[in-house]
């Protein structure tokens, strides 16, 4: 029983996120997320990065990694091949999510609380190919608007990636119209990386759940009885003003699987989930 007991206190907890903003950035805020589980764990704690959505999702069905930051499609994904998997927590915005269709300046079109229907036929990018935020709603509300599939309604379509670099291209031009993360937007907003002269949001969508830290069902087994339990009490007790503002979220709230029905469900109507 001691060996058991010794083995388990030398495991590793280990966890990810889906890469949607500059490595960098991503590795500033989970390495300080890392550093306050480990305590409030008392286990040791690893974060580890990827490069895309898809290798997040592979990495926890892999179980090398037990938890992971996921948008909602991200999640669902995941957790669809984790059975016993659950949400823990999101950030309380992330019960209130928006995506903004943003546009450059020289394509003339404005803000406007109804969808943007001339958009048709411009070139448009996404950000990643699995994010919620960048792909899922964005394609939901272009379908049921335009009656076309992404590539039927626009003259070119992109997968910048990410947020930070939908932005980018949509500002310099290199297309005319793209789909990013309302928090993206405004975060950059603030710091005075977005020139309001050449790029503008045009349209937001409908609120819908996003973000969320999902764990594996087996973690129990491994760290001992009641660590998932530990794991998301930890989480909803995230304070530090540091830590919050990294996200940025004012703070983390409960989550369960089924608040992210409506999530599975678009997606299936839209074909990204079989």
């Amino acid at each position: 029983m001691f060996f058991v007991s010794a083995l388990q206190a030398q495991e590793t907890f280990t966890f990810t996120a889906i890469p949607d903003q500059d490595e960098t950035r991503l590795q500033e805020r989970f390495g300080k997320v890392a550093d306050y589980l480990e305590k409030e764990l008392g286990v040791e704690v690893n974060y580890i990065p990827v490069k895309s959505y898809a290798a997040a999702i592979s990495a926890f069905r892999n179980n090398q990694v037990q938890l992971a930051w996921f948008g909602g499609l991200s999640g669902v994904r995941a957790r669809l091949l984790v059975p016993g998997s659950k949400a823990l927590a999101q950030g309380y915005e992330d019960q209130f999510f928006k995506t903004y269709l943003i546009a450059n300046a020289k394509t003339g079109f404005s803000a406007s609380k109804a969808f943007p229907e001339d958009i048709a036929g411009s070139s448009f990018t996404f950000g990643s190919k699995g994010s919620t935020s960048g792909r899922l709603m964005p394609e939901f509300y272009i379908r049921e608007h335009l009656n076309a599939a992404p590539k039927d309604a626009f003259k070119r379509v992109g997968f910048s990636g990410d947020h930070s670099r939908t932005i980018s291209l949509v500002q310099s031009g290199a297309y005319e119209v793209g789909a990013v993360n309302y928090k993206v937007w405004e975060r950059e907003l603030a710091e005075g990386k977005i020139d309001t002269s050449k790029v503008e949001v045009i349209w937001s969508t409908p609120e819908y759940p996003d973000y969320q830290w999902s764990i594996r069902g087996d973690v129990d087994k491994r760290f001992g009885a009641g660590f998932q339990q530990k794991v998301q009490t930890a989480l909803l007790n995230i304070e530090q003003p540091e830590l919050l503002k990294a996200f940025p979220r004012q703070s983390f709230v409960e989550a369960e699987n089924s608040f992210y029905q409506p999530i599975e469900d678009t997606a299936r109507k839209i074909g990204l989930l079989d």
